[in-house]
């Protein structure tokens, strides 16, 4: 997939490649990854997308016709769709970005974690980091065991330990974190890849009445071939200045 993303792939051309019965690649390959091969692949060119938009001079249309999208209009409506920008909003965010955003950030996430209430409201765990980090740790909660768009709620520590999403809509989802390095360079955030760990709960939390069902405790890696990219922009980051005027504007 990754090397073919600009090519129609189809369920039968992936599961003759894996040398598996249609029916059986799909069940397999949703069983480790948790979607189906289709769209996995869309969230793969989603974020050749990003990449392109971010670190290229090609338009936003140069850009749909690279990924082998036929209409300009489906390829943007789309990205909004699974990033949460449109790609002019996301390239002209990447261009506002400052390293101040990221210092005010860092500094809100340090303060929060000494006024994180101590309830059994929402959603409750501990995240671990192998040796040493620095940096900002985004857990959210997601309908689908892929980070698409915006979580239905999330939080952000800047140290290892003990989080609390205090609130949380009833519904069945998946607890997500990564974590990122410290940097003044927005790229770090925007395409997370040198650095990132990642985790990702095996099993969904169940939020009845306000309360999760079991508190989820994460280790966090390295990713690994299949883990699906980060594609939304993580929801503090659209709360800072520059993200405020861009979307302002559009």
């Amino acid at each position: 997939m990754r090397t073919r993303l600009s090519e129609p792939l189809s369920l039968e051309e992936m599961a003759k490649i894996a040398c598996l019965s249609p029916f059986h690649f799909n069940r397999t390959f949703r069983s480790m990854v948790g979607v189906p091969p289709g769209e996995f692949l869309a969230v793969l060119r989603m974020n050749a997308a990003k990449r392109r938009l971010l670190t290229t001079s090609l338009s936003v249309t140069e850009v749909c016709f690279d990924l082998g999208y036929a209409s300009p209009g489906t390829f943007a409506n789309r990205f909004k769709q699974l990033v949460g920008l449109s790609p002019l909003q996301f390239r002209q965010f990447a261009d506002a970005f400052a390293p101040t955003s990221l210092e005010a950030l860092h500094e809100g996430s340090r303060a929060g974690r000494d006024r994180m209430p101590v309830h059994d409201r929402g959603v409750s765990g501990s995240i671990a980091v192998p040796g040493s980090f620095q940096g900002l740790i985004f857990i959210g909660l997601f309908p689908k065991p892929i980070p698409l768009c915006r979580p239905v709620a999330c939080r952000t520590i800047s140290t290892p330990g003990r989080y609390q999403i205090a609130t949380v809509p009833d519904g069945r989802y998946y607890l997500l974190a990564a974590a990122l390095p410290w940097s003044q360079n927005a790229l770090t955030y925007l395409l997370p890849e040198a650095g990132l760990l990642v985790g990702v709960a095996e099993s969904p939390v169940f939020v009845v009445g306000g309360r999760g069902s079991t508190s989820v405790d994460l280790t966090l890696r390295p990713p690994q071939p299949a883990d699906p990219p980060i594609l939304g922009v993580f929801p503090p980051l659209l709360r800072t200045p520059g993200a405020a005027r861009v979307i302002s504007l559009s």
